[in-house]
Order: structure tokens, then C-alpha cells, then sequence
């Protein structure tokens, strides 16, 4: 029997309530088992959803935040500080999209043009 079925019989089945918010609580055996932290990954498969622990690998928009703090001269615990602030910003403008993206799919609003961005082509 491999590691992973092993795993899966030693932690109990649990029924887990869902709030009138579509909240759930993780039992605490299982957010410590899976090193859980205050995000996770969440996908359907298979008619389920499966929730991991989020794995982040360093972004592009990372290295390109750290390349230009870095060129302003900030260093040490403010280059820290720096960094976390610009992250959560790229992080509200992908949500941002992605929820104007929603908009445009669901033919609540209408889309721009490449002239409506850039303006005309010459």
C-alpha cells in the first residue's frame, strides 16, 4: 500500500458543515497535516472539490518588482516592506481582471477594441 492511501485511511472521514456563506472550517488535523497557510489552491475534479496546500512559485511580475525596487535604492527590511506592498497591488489588478473578464463572458459588458486601447492604427 503506497504512502498516499496510508495517509488517507489514518486521517478519519469528517462531515463538514457549510455555512449559509458557502464557508467551510478545515478541522485543524488537517490543516496542520497539510502544512496549510492562509491560502490554498482550490479545483473541481471529477465531480469534487479538491483543496491543496498553494505551492507559489517566484513570478515574473516578482523578479521585475524586486529588479525596480532594487534601481529606487531601497534595501534590507524596506525593500521587504516595499516588495509586499507592490505585490498585493499586482495581485488586486489580476483579480481585477479576471473579474472584468467574468463581466465580458457572462455578455455583461462589452469588451475593447485594440483601436478603443491603442487608439488607430497609422
Amino acid at each position: 500500500m503506497n504512502a498516499t492511501v496510508m495517509e488517507r485511511d489514518n486521517m478519519d472521514r469528517k462531515i463538514i458543515s457549510v455555512s449559509k456563506k458557502r464557508q467551510i472550517t478545515i478541522p485543524l488535523k488537517y490543516y496542520k497535516h497539510l502544512g496549510l497557510d492562509n491560502e490554498v489552491e482550490c479545483t473541481l475534479e471529477d465531480g469534487a472539490i479538491v483543496i491543496r496546500p498553494l505551492k507559489r512559485e517566484p513570478s515574473e511580475f516578482s523578479v521585475e518588482i524586486l529588479k525596480d525596487l532594487i534601481n529606487q535604492g531601497y534595501s534590507g527590511d524596506e525593500l521587504v516592506k516595499q516588495f509586499e506592498a507592490q505585490s498585493k497591488n499586482i495581485k488586486k489588478a489580476v483579480m481585477h481582471m479576471l473579474e472584468e473578464a467574468d463581466t465580458i463572458t457572462a455578455g455583461e459588458k462589452k469588451s475593447e477594441s485594440f483601436e478603443d486601447i491603442f487608439g488607430p492604427e497609422n
